[in-house]
């Protein structure tokens, strides 16, 4: 193993894989902490999937460095942390404590922080992140459910969560090249900086920060930095760049599309899908919790769909209906109780044939292959960017594993093109 990450998410553990297959590296997403002797040989890069983005920070400081320890001790040269492009987080954290923490065990004295993604319009200048041609705090971010983004100033952002000095490099530097980035990364530590974040447009600039990176042994940031790692890999000659695929054989069986996150992109797609006339059910947790309707109902009522199309099942409410949801239930209880239906929902369709699914929702995807006990999964076919199709080792089962925010309005529609 030549790099060893740590993503605080489900669909952003996916997200990076793709990343780093796309880019030439034999990737594989495990979907816990590595143990002692653990059979990866053969891969280039391991992403662990956590679910850390909003436990408590102390839980996710603990279990990010078991999973570093147990990357380095498989042989990992460069651990990656990667949290989302937006940045999500609170003033409590987790993204400083866990840098904070990863550095400490690591021994190094200076990383970067650098969320950009611009093929998803995920972008920085200055150190402020914009989502497409807004701020983030003017972006639908700002109502996230769990982690409000309102602030656009990561500097500021990530100087809240962290005790340590946070600095920037700026995109006049950024745009020089790699030389001009590295001296950057050097007078930033003799200014007594630990944290830099780099601003970037364009992949070219992801590409020349990756060639910067080369000998960084920690580095935080999202999917979109890593299409500059493998590179460096190649050019030592520590690997050779494999051909990322273009489609993926999928078992027979029916398909289905399971909805949890309340994002602006996932209900335009959502949208999409009804309009083209995708058989849809919604599920109301109110109506779940109060028995007006069951998990068992929904399924059956699934099932029942006459042909053999993909069908929808949808949580995705706009953020007044979450309001609802929450005032009703408790901000947290709200989120899990939908979670875990779906998932159970998800495990009942598989079970009945389902072989075929796409969950969208980093929270809802993590409960459905919690729920189905899946521990590795292959990386296939780019969908869109930074959500690929994915096959379950071991198990006639395909998933694409979707963040909230990603993917095209016609994204339900298209993936299934994918698959052969």
């Amino acid at each position: 193993m030549l790099l060893g990450c740590i993503a605080d998410d489900l669909t952003g553990a996916t997200d990076l894989a793709l990343m780093l297959t796309r880019s030439g590296m034999r990737t594989v997403q495990v979907m816990e902490v590595p143990k002692p002797g653990a059979l990866l040989d053969g891969f280039d890069a391991v992403v662990v999937a956590l679910k850390t983005r909003t436990c408590l920070a102390s839980e996710a400081v603990d279990l990010s460095l078991k999973t570093a320890d147990a990357l380095l001790a498989l042989g990992a040269r460069q651990i990656f942390f990667k949290y989302c492009s937006t940045f999500d987080s609170t003033d409590a954290g987790n993204i400083g404590p866990v840098a904070d923490a990863l550095m400490q065990r690591l021994g190094v004295d200076f990383t970067i922080a650098c969320p950009a993604f611009p093929n998803n319009k995920r972008t920085i200048y200055l150190g402020h992140l914009f989502v497409g041609d807004v701020l983030l705090a003017d972006s639908p971010m700002k109502d996230h459910p769990l982690t409000p983004m309102r602030d656009s100033n990561l500097v500021n952002v990530l100087q809240r969560q962290s005790k340590h000095k946070v600095g920037l490099v700026p995109f006049a530097t950024v745009a020089k090249g790699p030389e001009a980035i590295g001296d950057a990364f050097i007078s930033a530590r003799a200014r007594g900086e630990r944290y830099a974040v780099v601003d970037a447009l364009t992949d070219m600039n992801l590409y020349d920060i990756g060639t910067a990176l080369a000998d960084m042994k920690l580095i935080t940031g999202g999917s979109g930095i890593a299409i500059g790692l493998p590179s460096n890999f190649v050019r030592r000659g520590a690997m050779q760049a494999t051909p990322a695929p273009q489609t993926m054989i999928a078992p027979k069986g029916r398909a289905v599309v399971i909805a949890g996150s309340c994002s602006e992109a996932t209900r335009g797609q959502v949208a999409a899908a009804i309009a083209a006339g995708m058989p849809a059910f919604k599920i109301d947790p109110l109506g779940l919790i109060g028995g007006g309707i069951s998990v068992a109902a929904i399924v059956a009522e699934v099932v029942k769909t006459p042909d053999q199309r993909p069908v929808l099942v949808y949580s995705s409410a706009d953020p007044a209906g979450v309001r609802a949801a929450q005032a009703e239930l408790g901000r947290d209880r709200a989120g899990q109780f939908v979670e875990q239906a779906l998932a159970e929902i998800a495990e009942a369709l598989v079970g009945a044939g389902f072989t075929r699914l796409i969950v969208a929702g980093g929270e809802t995807s993590g409960a459905v292959v919690q729920k189905l006990r899946l521990s590795t999964l292959e990386i296939g076919p780019e969908i869109d960017p930074g959500v690929p199709w994915t096959r379950a080792v071991g198990r006639d089962l395909v998933l694409a594993l979707k963040s909230g925010n990603f993917g095209g309005r016609d994204f339900f529609l298209k993936a299934w093109s994918k698959l052969a």
